[in-house]
């Protein structure tokens, strides 16, 4: 194992989280009053010392191993997490080490689940650092450092056909190189779109900065106790619910929209049925609010129901109602989409609409085989063919997912967790979601959850965000004797 190749890669990622800490400093710095700046300095300082030991003392390396690269990946994610907890930790207030583990897990992963009951009380260097996580965590712990990686390094080329899921890739076309270059265009793009849309909707210009970072991030992490629904203003929700849109797009489509000028290459099966579904669940959510009488208007009703459906399906976790109230029937409205999410290639977890498509489709293919042995059966998928090579391991994610969303709810139930909190928190956590139902819904937290529980949850979002086969890759490495 070349652990100087690890180190020095390992090491440029926690430079990144280190120049977002001293942004916040300087946020701290000019808000007045501002409790969070020694706690940001210092963190800065720790984790700016780590991230560059590598660059003094280790050599650099020409290439990585395929083992190399996923240890690399892992490690990156772990530590941004271990370090990004620390200004909350030196904070103080509501986060013990559990708490801070836990919002620093929800922010990277872009997930938006918080141990907060009151948000406001942050101080503006801390509210910054939050949406920051979103921020890195959306674009990619590892994105991020591929971005500042010369494009003729090995390094990159290995790191980008493990960090860019094998859905995602094919439409990108193209050197893999390039991929996260477009990914990159695209996401500070929505971000710069987010950011202006905000500000002539009339938000604030430091909320207007974190919250389009959370949505770029399709994160949930916001600066208000009620979210999105603090401003009152529709113009606001309309921005968020085009750039949560957009960020819930395939990206490499995105840029080909752009640049062709013509909604044509949005012409696809994967998008139009992701955008179908959104809409039908919509609907069937804004008649159930207002059939239980949560809205007097249809108007009223239908459009939080598509605000609600939006947040939900991209897993930005926003909201603009409590859903601790709601009937079970509008709780299983909502937790549907929760589970399958938006597209690959985009900033959203879960399972992703282009594995459900791929399922039916498979499905479908063993039907006709039934019916008909004789005949020549193929999945056709994003304008390819695909092998049974190519189609076993993305149904094999659902069937993981599935395990561990079983394993981590008995794991709550355990611990103490009611069923429905354990079921909803483990969905939304697991797709990367936020919010999840009753006291942990909408417009609620996880604070009350056992610290068993919270770390059962934060290993959900961990999986959810670098989708379980990377970690399954380290752990396999572990128990491998040929490694020994």
């Amino acid at each position: 194992m070349n652990w100087k190749a690890i180190s020095r890669s390992v090491g440029a990622a926690l430079l990144v989280s280190s120049l977002f800490m001293l942004l916040g400093v300087i946020v701290s710095v000019a808000s007045a009053g501002d409790t969070s700046r020694t706690a940001l300095f210092i963190s800065f300082i720790i984790t700016f010392l780590v991230g560059v030991f590598p660059y003094i003392f280790v050599r650099r390396t020409k290439a990585i191993t395929l083992k190399e690269g996923y240890v690399t990946i892992t490690l990156s994610w772990l530590l941004s997490f271990v370090f990004g907890m620390l200004p909350y930790a030196l904070w103080g207030g509501p986060f013990t080490l559990e708490n801070a583990w836990f919002e620093s897990v929800s922010g990277f992963t872009t997930t938006g689940a918080t141990i907060l009951e009151d948000v406001e009380a942050l101080p503006n260097g801390l509210l910054f650092w939050r949406s920051a996580t979103h921020f890195i965590g959306g674009l990619g712990v590892v994105v991020f450092l591929l971005l500042i990686i010369p494009d003729s390094s090995p390094v990159k080329l290995r790191l980008v056909n493990m960090e860019v899921g094998a859905l995602s890739r094919t439409s990108y076309g193209g050197r893999l190189n390039r991929t996260v270059n477009i990914f990159g265009y695209v996401y500070f793009g929505i971000f710069g779109l987010a950011l202006i849309l905000y500000l002539l909707a009339g938000m604030p210009f430091f909320d207007a900065l974190c919250h389009g970072m959370s949505v770029t991030a399709t994160g949930g992490f916001s600066t208000k106790n009620a979210s999105i629904a603090a401003f009152g203003s529709r113009w606001i929700e309309a921005a968020t619910m085009v750039c949560m849109y957009l960020s819930s797009i395939h990206f490499g489509l995105l840029l080909l929209t752009v640049v062709t000028r013509s909604l044509k290459p949005l012409n696809n099966p994967i998008t139009k049925y992701y955008t179908v579904s959104v809409l039908v669940f919509a609907l069937f959510l804004g008649i159930g609010l207002k059939a239980y009488g949560y809205y007097n208007s249809w108007g009223e009703s239908l459009w939080n129901g598509l605000f609600e459906v939006m947040c939900i399906s991209t897993t930005t976790g926003f909201a603009i109602t409590d859903n601790s109230t709601w009937p079970g029937i509008l709780c299983a409205i909502i937790m549907l989409p929760a589970a399958v999410c938006a597209c690959a290639g985009s900033t959203s977890g879960g399972l992703k609409i282009d594995r459900i498509l791929l399922m039916f489709r498979s499905i479908g293919r063993q039907i006709n085989r039934i019916l008909h042995p004789s005949s020549v059966n193929e999945v056709r998928f994003s304008g390819r063919i695909l092998k049974d090579e190519d189609v076993a391991p993305q149904l094999l994610y659902i069937v993981m997912y599935i395990v561990l969303l079983a394993l981590s709810m008995l794991l709550c139930l355990w611990a103490g967790v009611g069923w429905q909190n354990s079921l909803g928190a483990s969905i939304t956590s697991l797709s990367n979601v936020g919010p999840a139902l009753g006291d942990m819904g909408s417009m609620g937290n996880f604070n009350g959850a056992p610290d068993v529980a919270k770390f059962v949850f934060t290993m959900d979002m961990f999986l959810g965000r670098i989708e379980i086969y990377p970690v399954l890759a380290v752990v396999a490495m572990i128990f491998d004797r040929r490694n020994h």
